[in-house]
């Protein structure tokens, strides 16, 4: 039998383990870098992992 290294139900099902992400915003600094943020899910707040209890999930859009 074959053993998985996650535990189901531990990564974060909005992000799936990718819990930060760099944006560019279109700006260079004055070297020539690009600028860029570092946005963190908003449901897992950066981890990338979510408890084993049920919580309410993250809506992102669609109608109120």
């Amino acid at each position: 039998m074959t053993h998985r290294a996650n535990a189901p139900g531990r990564l974060c099902r909005c992000c799936y383990g990718f819990p930060v992400v760099a944006v560019t915003t279109g700006a260079r600094h004055s070297d020539g870098s690009r600028v860029t943020l570092r946005v963190a899910c908003p449901s897992c707040r950066g981890t990338g992992k979510t408890s084993l209890r049920r919580s309410t999930p993250v809506v992102t859009g669609g109608r109120a």
